[in-house]
């Protein structure tokens, strides 16, 4: 009997210390800090846009950053760099006074995409003239973005549903469960 009550408690510890060390590696990335900040008022433009994620970010061709001006005219250019958790994506110089958006849009770690908006405002006019169409590096990356922070927040509407099926706590609570019945089960053997 004691045999059994010690198998049961073993394999109860091993699947609850598999799963606890899996549910750091299941988080979504999330930003830690970006270069404009949300809602810096800034007089200088910035010559690009960093943003810092707690772990690193996937580099694939999928990631995005936009910046959308005051009359919606595009500013980000060129190629997103990715260098660990940061994302470097370079701008043309700004124009206009007035509220900036920056929508991105990148790979998590653990896959799956991450996206927001950051805003800043630009306190005093830049050298740079808005141009007729987007960069096609990055033409539609603010559309894109703000639809998947529509979606996402659809999503956790909607439960905090993921496409990689069912959440991690539901596995912790069903191995405690089971790790419950057993010992049950061991007690009431062993008292008869």
């Amino acid at each position: 009997m004691r045999k059994l009550l010690t198998f049961i408690v073993t394999v109860a510890v091993t699947t609850l210390t598999v799963f606890a060390g899996a549910l750091p590696a299941s988080a979504h990335n999330a930003l830690i800090s970006s270069n404009p900040g949300e809602g810096d008022s800034l007089d200088t433009a910035p010559t690009e846009v960093v943003l810092t994620f707690d772990q690193p970010v996937e580099d694939a061709d999928v990631n995005e950053v936009a910046v959308t001006g005051p009359n919606g005219d595009q500013w980000a250019k060129g190629t997103v760099k990715v260098d660990g958790d940061t994302v470097t994506a370079p701008l043309r110089p700004l124009g206009p006074a007035g509220e900036y958006i920056i929508g991105f849009r990148v790979l998590s770690a653990d896959g799956h995409p991450v996206s927001d908006e950051i805003r800043f405002t630009l306190t005093e006019p830049g050298p740079g003239q808005a141009s007729a169409a987007p960069d096609s590096a990055n033409q539609g990356a603010g559309e894109k973005a703000e639809a998947e922070q529509s979606g996402q927040a659809q999503q956790d509407a909607a439960g905090e549903e993921d496409s990689s099926g069912v959440p991690v706590w539901v596995w912790l609570a069903g191995a405690a469960v089971l790790l419950v019945a057993g010992l049950a089960v061991a007690l009431r053997m062993g008292r008869s």
